[in-house]
């Protein structure tokens, strides 16, 4: 087993170093302890510790430079509260709830002041699941009560507990079977999602993650990603039929997303609001504005206002 003791602030060289690079915030006085047992082929199994408020991001930037075999991360809540939001989906975590992450796209995670995870960290290309399967599984809470939850649970702290006794051909067995055990847990919460990864799924991926990297585009509209992908528009509507929604839906949902997470953080909080609606593609600010109301209620001043005074409020 290792051992790495650190300060809130070397939290992004840890993460970096035993999972995936990160852009975090922490307070002064925050201090972690991860243990961790590296298990062979990437896996790796740890124990974290952090006292003090954490605030972990993962933007689009850093989610296009994975690679084909990307790390996913299974975290189980052991004592404290959090939530993470990937997928526009947003889950809170409470002790022995579990979710999954995957690093080829972003998401945003907070911890309460003190937590304690267990933490599987794999590439993607382990878990035997369909490509589609695994990107509906993240971002879902999976139910401490769970009979499935509770055998991975308990399989992971045990494991945990003993890894140091195994030999060096256990320990890749070892992980192995803590991935079965995990693909047992998500198809429990996965929703059924439609055909293996066929060319329309690939497609789907690609333009997906076409849309992610060129929010900023104001000319990125549904003809002009269905022309940079070769399809006709219908082919692309199709496409984003696998999921329930339009190519168009799609866009505007993680324009919008983008610019409230921008809204909401107070690193952008002297940034024009006309700005960061350039920023994720709106050339017109009322069309910006209209947009935004229609999708969360309220203009984008006015939840800038909310979330910024309740981050300042004392805790």
């Amino acid at each position: 087993m290792q051992i790495l003791e650190y300060s809130g602030g070397e939290y992004e060289d840890v993460s970096s170093e035993i999972y995936i690079p990160v852009i975090a915030r922490t307070g002064p006085d925050c201090r972690g302890r991860t243990e961790f047992h590296e298990l062979g082929e990437a896996l790796t199994l740890s124990r974290i510790h952090f006292r003090g408020p954490l605030s972990t991001v993962r933007t689009d930037r850093m989610a296009a430079r994975s690679s084909a075999d990307d790390v996913m991360l299974f975290c189980i809540c052991r004592a404290g509260q959090g939530s993470v939001r990937q997928h526009d989906r947003f889950v809170e975590m409470a002790d022995g709830t579990g979710v999954l992450v995957e690093a080829r796209a972003p998401y945003e995670r907070v911890s309460s002041t003190e937590v304690r995870t267990l933490t599987l960290s794999f590439p993607r290309n382990l878990l035997p699941l369909r490509t589609a399967e695994i990107t509906e599984a993240c971002a879902r809470s999976v139910d401490s009560a769970s009979p499935t939850m509770q055998v991975l649970s308990a399989y992971l702290g045990r494991l945990f507990e003993v890894a140091d006794g195994l030999t060096a051909s256990q320990r890749p067995d070892a992980g192995r079977a803590a991935i079965e055990l995990l693909a047992m847990v998500l198809r429990d919460v996965t929703p059924s999602v439609p055909g293996g990864d066929g060319p329309g799924e690939v497609l789907l991926e690609m333009m997906r993650m076409h849309i992610h990297e060129n929010l900023a585009d104001p000319q990125l509209r549904v003809a002009e990603l269905a022309r940079r992908h070769h399809v006709s528009v219908r082919h692309a509507y199709t496409a984003f039929e696998q999921i329930g929604t339009t190519p168009g839906a799609y866009l505007r949902e993680q324009r919008l997303l983008t610019a409230r997470t921008m809204l909401s953080d107070p690193r952008y909080s002297q940034l024009a609001v006309s700005r960061i609606a350039a920023a994720v593609g709106f050339r017109d600010l009322s069309a910006f504005e209209r947009a935004f109301r229609r999708q969360y209620g309220t203009t984008p001043a006015g939840w800038r206002r909310e979330q910024l005074s309740r981050k300042s409020r004392p805790r």
